[in-house]
């Protein structure tokens, strides 16, 4: 709400409420009509903010570079915690700028978008017996969920 100054110093309370762009995803608000030029940012930890814009082009400017720089400096997700169970975990996201180049940055991206189609096509293709209740359909409309969104 104030005007931004460089030299001040940010408050605890500016950090807590700062937005990570880490593994996040700027989208157009496609189901938000109430309002003109507005984008959709979906973060790590599966907040959804909605950004307006002044102009459609400014709109897909800001798309645009957020993808960039949350596709550039996102390190690569660790694996997901194993366990006995076969219930679906989810994979870690560090925080942290990654330590690739942008070449093998794109590589890595390139890379897991092939694994994430084929893992996706794998999953859909073995879907729950519709007797099924509960934790097993749950589980795996969970992983459904977070390969597409992936």
């Amino acid at each position: 709400q104030d005007e931004y100054k460089p030299e001040k110093a940010l408050s605890e309370e500016d950090l807590k409420n700062a937005v990570s762009v880490h593994h996040a995803l700027a989208s157009k608000a496609t189901d938000y009509e109430k309002k003109p030029n507005v984008l959709k940012l979906k973060t790590a930890d599966w907040r959804v903010l909605l950004f307006q814009a002044q102009s459609q082009d400014e709109m897909q400017t800001w798309i645009n570079k957020i993808n960039c720089v949350a596709a550039v400096f996102s390190a690569p997700p660790f694996p997901a915690a194993i366990g006995s169970q076969k219930k679906f975990s989810r994979p870690l996201l560090p925080a942290t700028t990654t330590k690739l180049s942008q070449d093998e940055q794109l590589k890595s991206h390139e890379t897991k978008l092939k694994q994430i189609s084929t893992e996706l096509a794998e999953h859909r293709s073995y879907p729950p017996d519709k007797k099924l209740k509960g934790k097993e359909v749950e589980d795996y409309k969970l992983k459904d969920h977070y390969l597409e969104f992936e």
